[in-house]
């Protein structure tokens, strides 16, 4: 199970959303259990909840992942850099071939975007 946490569930850790909380455990618990936390994604989820930034990199089950030049690009042709790359780690990979679904408390702003989507709400 691959997981890509977009800011609002970021936010929504810090504030004990037990729904992330639990992903966060499993992640670190489970095998087969991958949670991303992309940094653009990250740097907004801070900005709302200062702290979280630090906080979930700290996290041993949560996988930072860098703005490499695949993801900047990706990040260039959109509006908002957090949607896109979320929206970017959760495109299939290699590894990953069918994709990463995207953990948020938002799920209406993921319409019309080619990802699955789970809705973390508490």
């Amino acid at each position: 199970m691959h997981l890509v946490l977009d800011e609002t569930a970021m936010a929504a850790a810090g504030q004990g959303n037990v729904l992330v909380s639990r992903l966060i455990h499993r992640a670190h618990a489970e095998p087969g259990w991958y949670l991303y936390a992309p940094a653009c994604a990250l740097v907004e989820a801070d900005r709302a909840r200062p702290g979280t930034a630090e906080h979930l990199a700290a996290l041993p089950g949560v996988t930072v992942l860098d703005l490499d030049l695949p993801a900047a690009l990706a990040v260039a042709q959109q509006q908002t850099w957090s949607v896109a790359h979320c929206r970017h780690a959760a495109q299939p990979t290699p590894d990953r071939p069918e994709g990463a679904i995207v953990a948020t408390t938002a799920p209406q702003r993921w319409d019309g975007q080619a990802v699955r989507v789970l809705d973390v709400n508490a």
